[in-house]
């Protein structure tokens, strides 16, 4: 089924309607579909790399507004939340996270691992979903989803741009990989500055 589905998003990346697609599938993806965006995303902006910062723009914003619809699932919708937590293997963490982030000290601890969701190929549809359910403050998860998100897709599309071929090889052999080294030293760095700047307060 995934490779079906991989495929057929290849295919819409060709599609003379491919940025309308593009938004539908960076959409859903937040929210419960499988594919990431990344795969529309690379072909598309190595065939027409004038609009890299429109396709940009397009799988940041459709992929924030997809992470609030998956937000509402997990606060209002609490068993269609649970069948997607399923289905990712998420289910019986679920109430563990619950438990552990209600707490001062998971409140941090969450910041983190949301932006590290947002921007790496863990599954951001189970952090949002999380998100509501554990009633996370709905502006600070809409904030670190437009960086974590859009610094992922900026990168994407700018290095497409920039290397064309050679990237999207690299993406296949390599991205998952560097993209979470990457997300685990931002968040590394935004940890130091908050305990530095904690410390002088």
């Amino acid at each position: 089924m995934f490779k079906n589905l991989y495929k057929k998003c290849l295919d819409l990346a060709g599609h003379k309607s491919s940025k309308y697609y593009l938004a539908i599938v960076s959409f859903v993806e937040s929210s419960f579909f499988p594919i990431p965006p990344d795969v529309m995303v690379v072909p598309m902006v190595i065939s027409k790399k004038a609009d890299f910062k429109k396709i940009f723009f397009i799988t940041t914003i459709f992929s924030v507004l997809g992470g609030m619809l998956g937000y509402v699932i997990g606060a209002f919708f609490f068993e269609f939340g649970a069948h997607i937590m399923n289905f990712y293997g998420y289910e019986d963490k679920l109430y563990n996270l619950k438990e552990s982030l209600i707490k001062n000290d998971g409140f941090y601890a969450w910041l983190g691992i949301l932006f590290l969701a947002g921007f790496t190929p863990l599954p951001y549809k189970v952090f949002t979903i999380t998100s509501g359910l554990i009633g996370f403050n709905f502006l600070i998860f809409v904030l670190i989803s437009l960086i974590s998100r859009g610094l992922r897709f900026f990168l994407v599309s700018y290095l497409s741009y920039k290397f064309g071929d050679l990237f999207n090889e690299f993406m296949d052999k390599h991205g998952s990989k560097w993209f979470t080294i990457i997300g685990i030293l931002i968040v590394i760095v935004g940890l130091v500055v908050y305990l530095i700047f904690k410390s002088n307060v």
